[in-house]
């Protein structure tokens, strides 16, 4: 038999306007009531059948996740499957289910606004912020259409990233305490945001601890084996070379071990090396490296709550959520253990 409002009421012994007032948030009600009131939702497995306002407004039942499907890099890798799993494990209990569709941007016919978001064929997006451009991000907004950016967005629009910021700061605090004191840095698209914020943490981990940043040990090149490589021979044969290096990605960190172990340079010995990213080569390369690990199944959960609440809750500001990675320290770093 399934449960009502008025069950939830009688249990909570509140009136079933404040039960509809829980279920839309509203300010006037106490944090204390709403928190009593959901507990006993969960504890009587009630869903609200979207809360009849879906019903209202034609739900589809449906959550569209936007790939772009001329980069291969979007869909064939763990981090995509991850986030599919992270989404899922959320709208799953609400009773939606996730529809993967291809954003088609040269297609303005099959072009994902008319397929799935004029059509009414989802009632939310979630996207990657290099498929969701800040022109359709303003479209979205003018059409009060939930969705949800997977990294930082500029605007009114709700998003969800890990803290690259701190992750900078993390790698290179980490290296100044195995006692490194000349930290470099290679990798990353000088305009990139994700670079910019890497970066950032990196300076101010060296400012912190009053170390100089050099420029010429920042390197931007794309993060990929062969340019980490010829940045690091480049560095590491030059009149000042560091001792050790941040890289941006954990192929760019392949290629530096290659450097080094040409140059005859040991590593954590005399040249300490860590990575953003522990998927997929972190724990396999000689020696393996310390990186950060950044749990995307995570970052699929944060998501598909924020969009939920978008979509349950329009009247509520949109939310931005940073995840913390997790330092995984390696023998590649390990020089005072």
């Amino acid at each position: 038999m399934k449960v009502t409002i008025s069950d939830i009421a009688k249990a909570a012994n509140v009136a079933k306007s404040t039960v509809s007032k829980v279920l839309n948030d509203s300010p006037k009600i106490s944090q204390e009531t709403k928190h009593r009131v959901r507990e006993i939702m969960k504890q009587m497995n009630y869903t609200p059948s979207s809360i009849a306002t879906q019903l209202a407004r034609q739900s589809s039942y449906n959550i569209g996740l936007l790939v772009d499907m001329s980069k291969e890099s979007e869909f064939l890798n763990q981090f995509f499957y991850n986030i599919i799993g992270g989404i899922e494990s959320v709208i799953v209990s609400l009773k939606y289910e996730l529809t993967i569709s291809n954003v088609q941007h040269s297609n303005p016919e099959g072009h994902f606004l008319n397929r799935l978001v004029l059509s009414k064929r989802v009632d939310g997006i979630i996207a990657n912020n290099s498929v969701l451009t800040e022109d359709l991000s303003a479209e979205l907004v003018r059409l009060q259409f939930p969705f949800i950016s997977i990294g930082e967005l500029a605007g009114s629009a709700g998003w969800v990233d890990f803290d690259n910021e701190l992750g900078g700061r993390m790698l290179t605090s980490h290296l100044l305490e195995q006692g490194y004191s000349a930290v470099a840095f290679i990798g990353g698209e000088e305009k990139e945001k994700i670079f910019t914020h890497r970066c950032n943490g990196y300076m101010q981990a060296l400012h912190q601890s009053g170390f100089t940043v050099h420029k010429e040990w920042i390197v931007n090149c794309k993060a990929n084996e062969h340019e980490g490589y010829q940045a690091a021979l480049k560095l590491l044969q030059g009149e000042n070379p560091p001792d050790s290096i941040v890289c941006m990605s954990n192929y760019a960190a392949f290629g530096v071990l290659q450097a080094a172990k040409e140059l005859g340079i040991h590593v954590p010995s005399q040249l300490g090396v860590a990575a953003f990213d522990e998927y997929p080569l972190s724990r396999y390369t000689t020696p393996p490296l310390t990186s950060l690990n950044i749990d995307t199944f995570k970052l699929g959960v944060a998501s598909g709550h924020l969009l939920m609440d978008r979509i349950l809750y329009p009247d509520n500001p949109p939310r931005h959520v940073l995840l913390e990675p997790e330092l995984i320290q390696r023998e590649s770093t390990r020089r005072n253990s």
